[in-house]
């Protein structure tokens, strides 16, 4: 028996029925929006599943099978009651997307360092202070998506990931700008609104040779450097809350 795609999502589920397990060609699974508390291992057991949405419940653990599934690409796991992410989604070697938002992790698996293929990750409205350097090995992603979690900085190895197109860092507590950002060849958008940077460095005029938007509202910033000037000059779009 097999059906490529099964919606169970918003129905009332609190526990999964064994017979799904008979759908072998399983691609898409939508259990969003139950009342799911645990999950089975089996889950992991549909090699074909390309898309899994498991957000906005209280599941507050997810099983390690489900770093089984390779050939993954789209995983939602938002608004859990988990505070943590199985190592073995480092194992998801096909996956492009992860939102993991709005849950409490205190951090995250340094292993999704590995996850080549990965294009966007979202991951705000978390509790980690700090990110694995691992992850400058993310060589595909384009969008990073790290708001409302207190971040006290960033790895220095972000300058590897010369794919990112658009990093949203709103609400979040870094005290220093993150320099490792300005040498992104294919950088579009920095939001670094409403964090502790009073202080922004001195950069050449070759800093965000790509850099369409810079939005540094809500800063506190007495003085606005040349290269934030060249930038605006250059067409870039540069909300800050005062002149400087």
């Amino acid at each position: 028996m097999s059906r490529r795609t099964v919606n169970l999502g918003e129905t009332g589920l609190t526990e999964l029925d064994p017979a799904l397990r008979e759908h072998t060609g399983l691609r898409e699974l939508y259990l969003h929006g139950n009342r799911l508390a645990s999950l089975p291992d089996w889950l992991g057991d549909f090699a074909e599943l390309r898309i899994l949405d498991l957000s906005h419940q209280p599941l507050a653990l997810l099983p390690s099978t489900l770093g089984q599934l390779a050939s993954l690409e789209f995983l939602y796991v938002s608004d859990l009651a988990v505070t943590s992410l199985p190592d073995s989604l480092g194992g998801l070697t096909s996956l492009l997307y992860l939102g993991a938002t709005d849950n409490g992790l205190s951090e995250v698996p340094a292993s999704l360092g590995g996850l080549r293929n990965l294009v966007e990750l979202r991951v705000y409205g978390n509790q980690f202070t700090t990110l694995p350097t691992e992850y400058g090995g993310l060589s595909a992603l384009r969008e990073l998506h790290l708001d409302r979690n207190p971040l006290t900085g960033l790895p220095g190895t972000f300058d590897q990931l010369t794919e990112l197109r658009v990093v949203s860092l709103r609400g979040a507590a870094l005290t220093e700008f993150p320099v490792a950002l300005s040498r992104l060849p294919q950088l579009r958008q920095l939001d670094l609104r409403a964090n502790r940077i009073t202080r922004l460095p001195d950069l050449g005029s070759d800093a965000f040779p790509a850099l369409e938007k810079l939005d540094l509202r809500w800063l506190d910033l007495p003085v606005v450097p040349e290269w934030v000037h060249d930038l605006e000059r250059r067409g870039c779009l540069v909300y800050r809350t005062a002149a400087g």
